[in-house]
């Protein structure tokens, strides 16, 4: 099949830290809150409290500087060009993530000694994992068999597409009726196209392997490996390779570690959620649901970028299923698209069928129509980053 021409990207600007922009508010209010909220966090010793004073300084007063030459990995950063630059001058998707990396860097995460591999987010995803409301969210899953199928189907897919917005709860209570157009926000809805994409009755296809790039850990996580189990156990998939950050990245990106930590809270729930968890710890043990990190996972750059090994893994898939926002900036661009640029043009470049998954909390967005942009544009809350609007978008 010949894929469309992705539109050209001069087109698009690429987004950057503008005044008075969604980019820059991050910058300027997100990450220095952050190191504050970390440092707040987790007793770190004077060393790395000194480091974390001098990021500080350095986002909010100075110019961007190398990773120190001893640090681990700094040779992958060695050759960027944008050292001595404005952080607000340079593409705000680098920027966000090497001010992550510079975080880790001074607290000591890739240095051997006692510091190592603690996970300076670990506090708020735990916290967030170990809470009332997952209980009550788990709860309610006792309601899920009862559901006739296609609902099943469309609640766990609002369900991971939502995250811990529009919790399980929320989604089963809807019943039997169907959710529909009582799920707000939704402002493109592949959702027929992404299950017939998938083997069943709807498409007639035989399973094959699904890859679901996941994005959030803690409560977002958990109805993505309930949608992942979901496949499983209605055959639209024989495995589901879950690709998971190798090291923490942005505030609350799941690692392995927050895998695990999911899958105990729901092994260890009562119910219908302890069934899950334990099939989906014999589907890991059969090799169904493959864990999988990759360096890239970590990278500055646009899926466009992807080496060879990871374009092949997606490649292979019947289904790539992108979730959450980074994601879906990476996946497209994160550009000044015009909102009404096809999905299918910017996603042209990906080796396989590919579905994002995304709650709009940042202001790069293709696939909608010109009536939707219309409405959206005349209504008063800055609906590109508030996170009150969804997008199920897909390219078969």
């Amino acid at each position: 099949m010949t894929r469309p021409s992705p539109v050209p990207e001069d087109r698009a600007p690429v987004i950057v830290s503008t005044a008075g922009s969604f980019a820059r508010s991050v910058l300027d209010e997100r990450h220095p809150a952050l190191i504050e909220r970390v440092r707040r966090a987790t007793p770190y010793p004077p060393e790395q409290q000194r480091a974390l004073d001098a990021l500080l300084e350095e986002i909010t007063k100075g110019e961007i500087e190398r990773l120190d030459e001893d640090e681990p990995g700094a040779e992958r950063w060695r050759d960027e060009p944008f050292y001595g630059q404005r952080w607000p001058d340079v593409p705000f998707l680098w920027a966000e993530s090497f001010f992550y990396r510079k975080l880790l860097a001074a607290l000591r995460y890739f240095t051997p000694g006692p510091w190592q591999g603690v996970d300076p987010f670990a506090p708020f995803k735990n916290a967030e994992l170990g809470s009332a409301k997952v209980d009550d969210e788990l709860t309610a899953l006792d309601r899920l068999p009862r559901l006739p199928v296609e609902e099943r189907d469309r609640t766990l897919l609002h369900s991971s597409l939502w995250g811990n917005r529009a919790d399980l709860g929320f989604q089963l209570s809807a019943g039997a009726e169907g959710l529909g157009e009582r799920v707000p926000g939704l402002v493109t809805d592949d959702s027929a196209a992404l299950w017939e994409t998938l083997a069943g009755e709807r498409s007639g296809k035989q399973p094959g392997k699904v890859c679901l790039v996941a994005d959030n850990a803690g409560p977002e996580l958990l109805p993505d490996l309930v949608l992942a189990d979901h496949l499983l156990t209605t055959r639209r998939a024989t495995s589901v390779v879950l690709h998971l950050k190798p090291y923490p990245y942005y505030v609350s990106d799941a690692t392995t570690a927050d895998f695990l930590s999911c899958l105990d809270r729901l092994s260890t729930a009562s119910g219908y959620a302890r069934d899950i968890g334990e099939r989906l710890r014999q589907a890991i043990t059969s090799d169904r649901l493959i864990p999988r990190t990759h360096p890239f996972s970590c990278a500055p750059l646009p899926y466009a970028h992807m080496p060879a090994d990871l374009r092949d893994d997606f490649a292979s898939a019947t289904l790539t299923v992108m979730k959450g926002d980074l994601n879906y900036r990476r996946l497209v661009g994160d550009r000044h698209w015009p909102a009404t640029t096809p999905f299918s043009d910017v996603t042209a470049y990906f080796p396989g069928p590919v579905a994002a998954l995304r709650t709009l909390k940042s202001d790069v967005v293709t696939g909608l129509t010109p009536d939707t942009v219309a409405r959206l544009d005349a209504g008063a809350e800055s609906w590109r980053t508030s996170g009150t609007h969804a997008l199920i978008q897909v390219r078969a």
